[in-house]
């Protein structure tokens, strides 16, 4: 079977879409998953960066090192490249899918959360990244079972 690789998304790629990709990524490497796991933005402002401060500083705390990742931009070949997409609100969703040429695209991205629920952006507000890091890692947990039942 060939590799998995799953994509987490949000606006700049620097606060929520790298929380995921560092907490998905170490989950799957815990169950032995040979998956490829990446995050990208859907705005270009942060190419290159690293994430915000803020978010490698709550990972850290909690026991995942997401340092060296580097903001990128996402792009309409992404769609094609991996085999889930997962995106952190509806703006973005949103965004993602008027990229997307067919249903096989389409079929592919779909919201983080469940229940059609945006996970928050603490961009502007530093007391919303320990609540938005729980909130990813919960369901990051969850995501990752149902992800391998689907794969396999």
């Amino acid at each position: 079977m060939a590799r998995k690789k799953i994509l987490m998304v949000c606006l700049g790629n620097i606060c929520r879409s790298p929380l995921a990709e560092g907490i998905v990524r170490q989950i799957a490497a815990d169950h032995q998953l040979d998956w490829e796991i990446a995050s990208a933005g859907t705005g270009d402002w942060h190419v290159g960066q690293p994430a915000d401060r803020r978010s490698i500083a709550v990972a850290k705390s909690y026991g995942y090192d997401i340092s060296r990742q580097r903001a990128r931009h996402f792009d309409s070949s992404m769609l094609d490249e991996y085999d889930q997409i997962l995106v952190m609100d509806k703006n973005n969703l949103r965004d993602v899918l008027t990229l997307a040429k067919n249903d096989e695209q389409r079929r592919k991205v779909s919201l983080f959360l469940t229940e059609n629920m945006d996970v928050t952006d603490p961009y502007y507000d530093d007391q919303l990244f320990d609540p938005v890091f729980l909130t990813i890692e919960e369901r990051a947990k969850n995501l990752v079972k149902e992800l391998m039942a689907k794969f396999s």
